[in-house]
């Protein structure tokens, strides 16, 4: 894993058909570490999860189940999933052991819905230290700048404009993308650009 910000790891696999990292984060916290959608770990990365230790895993879409099993058997940390997607990630042999709510607190963030990719896709903001992460809503392709999936693999595409405009009324400078490349500063100026393209 490395260090992208102080406290915040991340750890990438390369998706070949998408042409960029698909990211798994870890956020070192006193009531307890989070992971949040964890890719595929190496077995050097699940010692380094072991030894940090990690309470809460968090799965911010139905398609970013991902590793999240593994991390959970390895390190003993809760799954949670928002309720619209858990009944697909249960299918596909998740073991959620909690039910995220919109306005929850999951260690330093706050739980955002971002529905339209999926029903209950969403974000997670951290308002103190100015931090938005984000799953499927939006990618971080090409470096530098946001974008969005395209429409076929969405549920709603007008929903999840809506969902990411919303995103502005947030106060936020880095943006930690579950796929592609964060920003690490200027974030919400990116974010912009994107949602006056709609």
């Amino acid at each position: 894993m490395r260090e992208l910000l102080p406290g915040i790891f991340t750890w990438g696999v390369l998706s070949e058909l998408h042409g960029y990292d698909f990211n798994g984060t870890v956020v070192i916290h006193p009531e307890g570490n989070v992971c949040i959608d964890p890719v595929e770990p190496s077995e050097v990365i699940l010692e380094e999860l072991e030894q940090i230790g990690i309470a809460r895993v968090v799965i911010t879409n139905r398609n970013h189940t991902r590793g999240a099993n593994a991390v959970r058997e390895s390190t003993g940390g809760r799954i949670g999933l928002h309720l619209a997607d858990a009944a697909f990630a249960r299918g596909r042999g998740v073991s959620l052991d909690d039910e995220l709510s919109v306005g929850e607190r999951v260690g330093p963030f706050t739980v955002i819905a971002a529905p339209g990719k999926s029903p209950g896709e969403i974000a997670l903001h951290d308002p103190e230290r100015r931090i938005l992460l984000v799953g499927d809503a939006v990618i971080g392709n090409p470096p530098g700048k946001l974008s969005l999936l395209g429409e076929k693999v969405m549920d709603d595409p007008a929903l999840l404009r809506t969902s990411v405009a919303s995103f502005l009324g947030l106060d936020f400078d880095v943006l930690l993308a579950g796929d592609g490349v964060s920003i690490l500063q200027g974030a919400k100026d990116r974010l912009r650009e994107l949602v006056a393209a709609f």
